[in-house]
Order: C-alpha cells, then structure tokens, then sequence
C-alpha cells in the first residue's frame, strides 16, 4: 500500500468517527478488517462484532459522545489520529485527548485499532470523589462480555 493510500485510508477512518453516530456502527465493516484488533483503556478484542458492541455500548451509556479529529499522520501500512472525544458526565461536558495507531490491511481497512491517552490526564481531574466514580466509569465505559 502506498503512503497516498494509507493517507485516504486514515482519512476515511477520521471522517467515519467524526461522523460516528448509533447508527452508523452498523458501518464498521466497510472500515475494519474482519479479524481486526482493538485496545483502548477499558477494552481488548477482536473481530468487527466485538468493536460494534464496544461503539453500541458507548452510546447506551455515554450522554452526546463525539470524536473531533484534530491530527492525522499516515506512513507505510500505519497511521496516527489525534483526536478530541467528547461526552457528558453528570451534565457537564469532558474532553478527554488521544491519539489512535492504526495499521491497515492492503485493501484499507483497519487490522489494528489502539487507542492511547493518559486517564490521569484527562479523565481523574474531572472527578470530585475519584474511587467511587472511576470504578462506575470503567463499569460504564467497558463493553459488556459477549454471549
């Protein structure tokens, strides 16, 4: 895969989660790899219906999450995304800033998803009572087992 493709790649990856809606999750095998891996903080798996629960799972628990993608870097069969994710917590908003590495198959599509930011950073100053509610996040974050 050239840069230029792994360039389109990464972007069309930034324009579906900045478009990510309850909807559009149903979408995500036009951009992962069916074995593809993903890691974020609360959750590790693989496969396109383990991804899909993670992203349901967001929205039934998360009040208006969005992601703004605010940088994008390709090279070789890899990329970065910087992004911005926004959600409610008890009627405030919280911006919680990362950065994803994605590596794609030679069709484009995502092989592996890992996510990275500092939950010190940006999640523990936003909490008054830090062990009680970190402990309901990570319940809330994380996606439920599959069946």
């Amino acid at each position: 895969m050239s840069s230029l493709d792994v360039a389109a790649a990464a972007q069309r990856v930034a324009r579906f989660y900045q478009t990510l809606s309850a909807e559009s999750v149903a979408d995500l095998a036009n951009i992962y790899a069916p074995q593809a891996r993903f890691k974020d903080p609360f959750n590790e798996v693989q496969g396109i219906a383990a991804i899909e629960r993670i992203f349901s799972h967001m929205f039934e628990t998360v009040a208006a999450p969005r992601f703004v993608i605010t940088t994008a870097i390709a090279q070789g069969d890899q990329a970065m995304l910087g992004w911005d994710f926004f959600l409610q917590l008890r009627g405030r908003e919280i911006v919680i800033r990362g950065v994803t590495h994605l590596r794609f198959d030679d069709t484009g599509l995502v092989l592996l998803h890992r996510d990275y930011w500092d939950a010190a950073e940006e999640l523990y100053e936003h909490v008054p009572v830090l062990g009680a509610l970190m402990r309901l996040l990570r319940r809330r974050l994380a996606a439920p087992p599959s069946a």
